[in-house]
């Protein structure tokens, strides 16, 4: 059985129909992961590219302790992300913000958040991006906190299936320069650089991984 054979057209908007199919199959695997590392008291919870926010207005509605801030890089899906939080009556989600990764000066207050995850970004962003993402786990989760980078990747300059390596080359014909399976390794160095360890890379259903991060 061929496990892509409902995949819409390759297509990284955040409101398209391939985002959508994509966000439906990793779900509930990644929520599984997070029941098992977010704090059981109170606190906050970033999400860093929210797109769409269908990731956060699905969790969100399982943890009621905690509070959850959508953010992006601009507000092209902010009307969205509050339309799904509404309609599905999640109070513990804020309002989304504008976050550049590249742009301190749009990040939150220092040591502010529990935890940070980010979802399906690499494969369609530039691998520079990885050192502003680090430096903004750095600068924005508590002590005891921890940045999960959930996707697909390549281990060690190998892709470990080769289904990743299709998707890989899939990715690549489009014609971006950007687009392309990026390596554990350079982010573990860009979270290196920031006082950050690869505490845990866990595989995921997919052929993708959570990578979870925190303080060294």
């Amino acid at each position: 059985m061929n496990d892509y054979a409902d995949r819409p057209p390759l297509d990284p908007h955040p409101l398209s129909d391939y985002v959508a199919w994509a966000g439906r199959r990793n779900r509930d695997p990644i929520l599984a992961t997070l029941k098992s590392l977010l704090p059981a008291d109170s606190g906050e919870v970033l999400e860093l590219a929210s797109g769409s926010g269908m990731h956060i207005n699905y969790f969100a509605p399982h943890f009621p302790h905690l509070t959850f801030q959508p953010s992006d890089r601009n507000d092209e899906t902010f009307d969205h992300i509050r339309k799904l939080r509404d309609e599905q009556g999640n109070r513990n989600v804020r309002d989304p913000i504008v976050l550049d990764l590249m742009a301190p000066d749009t990040w939150p207050r220092e040591g502010s958040y529990r935890a940070m995850f980010c979802i399906n970004v690499f494969q369609v962003a530039p691998v520079s991006i990885a050192e502003g993402m680090m430096a903004c786990a750095a600068s924005l989760l508590d002590e005891a906190g921890f940045f999960m980078v959930y996707g697909p990747f390549s281990v060690d300059g190998r892709f470990t299936t080769p289904s990743n390596e299709e998707f890989h080359w899939m990715l690549r014909s489009a014609g971006v320069p950007e687009w392309g399976l990026k390596d554990v390794a350079d982010l573990r160095l860009a979270a290196e650089a920031q006082g950050l360890r690869l505490a845990e890379q866990l595989d995921m259903p997919a052929n993708n991984f959570s990578l979870i991060f925190r303080r060294a």
